[in-house]
């Protein structure tokens, strides 16, 4: 049964914890702003910042209103990221998590083009070996029955880890008990489903969701806008390949 993650932002207190347990968990680095030179929060997810807490304000009634908003890979039910990967790099798994394997990689960045969310993130920084890296729903964590470092961490009990069909009940069932709701579930019904849903006090398009997100799986529309593309571009893809294949002989990511 696939696992899902309700993230309830009217829970969320913007501590951060979850992003520190998944850089800790991924052992992924800190980065210094440019700027100050202090260890700030980050503009945006990157190749080290698998999860976010964005902070958003708006206006309501004439008066100041704010969020935080939880940001990571929301693994597509049906991932167009995995259906525009020329070489299987990206697969959705039984668990729900779209999982990533570095040695079919060849650095083509399909992935990044086809995801309606802007999630997969490539190692700019890296003139060799890089890599594309998101968020991994800690797939290996749940191997190990345990939930995601991310839900394990946080103190207000935002994030709720479980059975897919049910935290989507548990979603429906907060929406009907409390109007504070925006009565809309994010992620139910976006790009075909997503394992991770929000709900809100708030509408979505005002805390800076993309709420323009087909409704429909898009796959089908990846496959389409693939196989318009011309030869030379797969001669390139096979380069690539070749290419990989020399870099993939070396450390895999994170060792």
């Amino acid at each position: 049964m696939p696992k899902s993650v309700l993230v309830d932002l009217t829970r969320c207190i913007g501590c951060r914890g979850c992003q520190v347990a998944c850089k800790s968990w991924n052992e992924l680095s800190v980065v210094k702003t440019t700027i100050t030179g202090s260890f700030e929060n980050p503009p945006a997810m990157s190749e080290t910042c698998y999860t976010r807490i964005r902070y958003q304000e708006s206006e309501a009634g004439g008066k100041p209103v704010w969020n935080f908003v939880k940001e990571q890979c929301l693994h597509c039910k049906e991932p167009a990221c995995a259906s525009a990967c020329p070489v299987g790099a990206l697969v959705k798994t039984k668990s729900g998590a779209v999982a990533y394997d570095f040695d079919k990689c060849i650095g083509c960045r399909y992935c990044m083009v086809a995801c309606p969310f802007e999630i997969p993130k490539y190692e700019w920084s890296k003139a060799q070996q890089p890599w594309v890296r998101k968020c991994t729903f800690c797939a290996e964590r749940q191997a190990d029955n345990l939930p995601p470092a991310c839900v394990k961490t946080c103190p207000t009990g935002a994030l709720l880890f479980g059975e897919a069909d049910e935290v989507l009940a548990v979603a429906k069932k907060r929406l009907a008990a409390d109007k504070k709701y925006t009565q809309s579930i994010y992620g139910e019904k976006e790009a075909g489903g997503t394992a991770w849903i929000y709900i809100a006090d708030r509408p979505f398009a005002e805390l800076g969701f993309n709420t323009k997100v087909p409704l429909e799986a898009l796959p089908p529309l990846t496959w389409s806008s693939l196989s318009k593309i011309p030869m030379e571009i797969v001669g390139f893809v096979a380069v690539l390949g070749g290419l990989a294949w020399v870099r993939n002989r070396g450390p895999k990511g994170g060792e």
